[in-house]
């Protein structure tokens, strides 16, 4: 007897049917290699969210969807006063600050250590490497993250980048191990170098500065920079989105002054001038 048409229409396929029968089809050894869109779409989406680094600078959070994603080559673009420097630092603050180890490539030597420290960096659980050459920094960064560190920030200076540009081939391998060892890599440089080894590449814009003490007559004082940063490549973002990025100046501790000497009856003392050089710092919003 011929099945009613309406009963026919009445049935929905189950989803994921086919797909369980291909794989079901296939080699044992190859069905784990079988993905659904919907499948590869949160896998991705897992990866680039759970486990991710928090850099502690919301505009760069947000334009990475939460956060520095591992096993991936992120490349942040910048000229001087970008901002540039000051993100790696507050990612490795971020990350030695719950407890992680980390470590810092630094092409361009531009890392003080009380600065850094006054940022929240715990310098017990970072590790500095200070090349001479980018052929040794690309050595040291795939060492680094072959051994064990879940985040490596590699800092290329500012132009011209000592021992030139390099070629995509040390890229590629970095990206490659950051992705065996599922670590975070984060590159800082001046211009574009690691080609189509990043999954996600930055470009923070030259910041402005911003003043206190307007009025005139009155002495201006620095109080920090107001830039943006630039989404140029990532998986499943479209480019060209673009977040504010504020950097605030705060002062060191000041050192202890010595005492001062009784001046003599014929001269006055020379006023003591203290020098205290600003620090920037990432704004939290």
């Amino acid at each position: 007897m011929t099945e009613p048409l309406t009963h026919r229409i009445a049935e929905k396929p189950v989803p994921g049917a086919a797909l369980g029968r291909l794989r079901a089809a296939l080699p044992e050894e190859l069905r784990g290699h079988i993905r659904s869109a919907r499948e590869l779409d949160r896998e991705l989406r897992d990866a680039a969210g759970e486990g991710a680094f928090a850099t502690a600078v919301p505009a760069f959070d947000r334009l990475l969807d939460g956060g520095l994603p591992r096993g991936q080559l992120v490349e942040l673009v910048g000229a001087r006063t970008s901002g540039r420097f000051s993100t790696l630092l507050a990612a490795l603050a971020a990350a030695t600050g719950v407890g992680e180890t980390a470590a810092l490539v630094d092409l361009g030597d531009g890392l003080d250590p009380g600065s850094a420290a006054a940022l929240g960096v715990d310098l017990e659980r970072l590790l500095w490497a200070r090349p001479a050459r980018l052929k040794e920094a690309l050595a040291a960064a795939e060492m680094l993250l072959a051994g064990g560190f879940p985040l490596v920030a590699l800092d290329l200076g500012m132009p011209p980048v000592r021992g030139g540009r390099g070629g995509e081939a040390g890229w590629l391998r970095l990206a490659r191990a950051a992705k065996a060892h599922d670590a975070a890599l984060l590159v800082g440089s001046p211009y574009r170098v690691t080609g189509t080894a990043a999954g996600a590449v930055l470009q923070a814009g030259r910041g402005r500065a911003t003043w206190q003490g307007e009025r005139a007559g009155s002495p201006r004082l620095l109080a920090g920079l107001a830039g943006h940063i630039e989404l140029e490549k990532y998986r499943g973002r479209l480019p060209g989105q673009s977040e504010d990025l504020r950097l605030v100046v705060e002062e060191l501790p000041r050192p202890a002054l010595p005492p001062r000497l009784p001046a003599r009856p014929t001269a006055p003392a020379a006023p003591v001038r203290e020098h205290v050089r600003p620090l920037l710092r990432v704004a939290s919003a």
